[in-house]
């Protein structure tokens, strides 16, 4: 069924220039172990980046900067595949794993920045203390409240008096000890810490937050990353190299290497390509199995040095593409309908036919794959003309009959591959209930101006993990993140009071293999309520120029540049 073509992983070719040759920040900086200082690393995102401020933003092309410019108390090392210190330089955890104290590692210095004076400033405790309670906030430009504010003791009881400022008060679980934080959860949380690698929970500074203000503070991040913000304009977003990071690798070279970090907006992935190959961009995300052979050519032209130097790397992706509905809508209320519009839909078709066996097809439930968890004990959907059509007609639509054509919108450029997924289930939507689903491309922003007023009955959606662990996914489905800020995490208004005390079940369950059967049984949950339509998860591929070293991708696609450095190929190499 799936198709991916090995020979990507050693395509060779030929590089005669590159992009952004720029001279290292200082010239004195020599790097050992084979490592360089200096040069650009270039990008490209479809979607405009308009915040990066952490906790305004959940979606991943924000996060993709903003895990350059702030940086959280624990960290997930792609390469490792295991939770490293950030900020946090050691935590403990008491016998019941409920109350985790972080001692915050010394000499971490915030971006030079004018409400520094135009100084670098040491981050503290307190800031630690004022990040959580951002998080933890009602406040309608937090995005990322679902994260903790079922989990800290004392915040959820802040999230609701926190609506239209940070109060003083604070959130009782949450305490500042000398150099340490010590935070008490509402239940035993053994692993907490892979929920603090999530790069919305980077560590701000409450006096950057206060100088610039809430709305001000998104085109002004001071965070402690590796790279500072340069310029924010209207085609492109560079970061540069902060020469204070206090991070050294395994030879005592002073990170980042690079000297500059630009992203620039592209219109479409064939555009991307391009730019690719002419060594404009140094990464191309998201690699359609389709575009391939017509834009690198084939193996031979490789050798013979027609196309650029590069490598391609691959992992699986810890993600979900799904088709959401308004579950409180007239059109989809009537878990019936849900229901059939689920059954309607043949998934392996639609990557064996339209995506040219891109994608695994979601066949049991919403998690997918991944360490500890038994996603095979999930009975999901497949496809089942006969009883979808049964369960309209019991809903009053037989045949399709009085079901309004919808319009369904899809965040997406024409042609790409979420575009060819969504064509295909409108078809068998059509083909199977005699329903119409008129597609409308659009923006992300357009897509959650559409949903927020109430416009938007039916559009594509998709969830990269946050952090490794099935909870993660499952969250979407809590009641509890209806409100405030949280609002985009189930924006299609999913609630079952079964499923909260089942997710609740979990949440205080200490011992790790009965939680994980609780999560299974709330994953069967989703698929028998049709909360949604998982379609598929797939592989995060990337190609990166040779010239770029030490690139990790990351099963939640959001990657570091922390060690990253760029060393020309010699001419042997060639």
């Amino acid at each position: 069924m799936r198709f991916i073509l090995l020979s990507l992983l050693i395509l060779s070719g030929i590089v005669f220039s590159s992009c952004g040759d720029t001279e290292p920040a200082t010239e004195d900086l020599v790097a050992k172990g084979g490592k360089q200082y200096g040069g650009e690393f270039k990008f490209m995102s479809p979607e405009k980046v308009k915040t990066l401020f952490p906790a305004h933003t959940a979606f991943l092309y924000t996060s993709r900067l903003i895990a350059q410019i702030y940086e959280p108390l624990m960290v997930f090392d792609a390469g490792s595949m295991k939770v490293i210190p950030g900020v946090a330089e050691s935590f403990e955890m008491s016998s019941d794993a409920k109350v985790y104290t972080f001692k915050i590692r010394k000499g971490v210095m915030f971006h030079s920045n004018e409400c520094f004076g135009g100084e670098a400033e040491e981050l503290t405790a307190e800031d630690v203390k004022f990040t959580f309670e951002m998080a933890c906030s009602g406040l309608e430009s937090n995005q990322i409240s679902y994260l903790l504010k079922d989990r800290i003791e004392g915040a959820n009881a802040f999230f609701k008096k926190s609506t239209k400022s940070i109060p003083s008060s604070g959130i009782s679980g949450i305490k500042v000890k000398g150099n340490s934080v010590e935070i008490t959860l509402t239940n035993a949380s053994p692993g907490f810490e892979r929920v603090l690698t999530n790069p919305g929970l980077g560590i701000i500074s409450k006096k950057a937050y206060e100088h610039y203000g809430d709305k001000k503070i998104d085109k002004n991040p001071v965070g402690s990353g590796p790279f500072m913000l340069e310029e924010m304009a209207g085609s492109k977003i560079t970061l540069e190299r902060n020469p204070a990071y206090w991070r050294k690798d395994d030879f005592g070279n002073q990170l980042p290497f690079l000297n500059k970090v630009e992203m620039t907006y592209s219109k479409d992935k064939r555009s991307e390509f391009m730019s690719f190959r002419k060594k404009e961009i140094d990464l191309v995300l998201e690699i359609p199995v389709e575009e391939i052979e017509h834009i690198l050519g084939s193996l031979q032209e490789a050798q013979d040095g027609k196309n650029v130097k590069h490598k391609v790397e691959g992992k699986p992706s810890l993600s979900m593409s799904y088709i959401a509905m308004a579950c409180e809508s007239e059109e989809f209320s009537d878990l019936r309908v849900r229901q059939a519009f689920n059954l309607a839909i043949d998934r392996e078709e639609i990557i064996d036919n339209y995506l040219e066996g891109e994608g695994w097809a979601a066949l049991n439930g919403f998690v997918p794959q991944m360490a500890d968890y038994d996603n095979d004990a999930v009975d999901g959907h497949s496809l089942n003309v006969d009883r979808a059509k049964s369960l309209m007609a019991q809903a009053g639509y037989s045949n399709g009959a009085n079901f309004p054509t919808l319009d369904f919108y899809v965040n997406a450029t024409k042609g790409s591959g979420i575009h060819k997924m969504c064509q295909a289930i409108s078809a068998q939507v059509k083909e199977n209930l005699n329903v119409d689903l008129n597609i409308k491309l659009c923006s992300i922003d357009e897509r959650e101006e559409a949903i927020a007023n109430g416009t938007a009955k039916i559009w594509r959606s998709g969830w990269i993990a946050d952090y490794p662990d099935p909870e993660n996914f499952l969250g979407l489905f809590y009641s509890g993140n209806l409100e405030g800020g949280s609002s985009s995490v189930n924006s299609f208004k999913f609630s079952n009071e079964a499923f909260d005390k089942l997710f609740e079940a979990a949440a205080s369950e200490s011992d790790p293999a009965k939680r994980m059967e609780i999560l299974v049984k709330c994953d069967q949950m989703v698929v028998d309520q049709a909360a949604v339509m998982p379609v598929l998860t797939d592989d995060h591929i990337v190609m990166i120029n040779a010239r770029v070293r030490d690139f990790a991708a990351s099963p939640m696609e959001v990657f570091s540049l922390t060690n990253v450095f760029i060393k020309e190929q010699r001419k042997e190499e060639k």
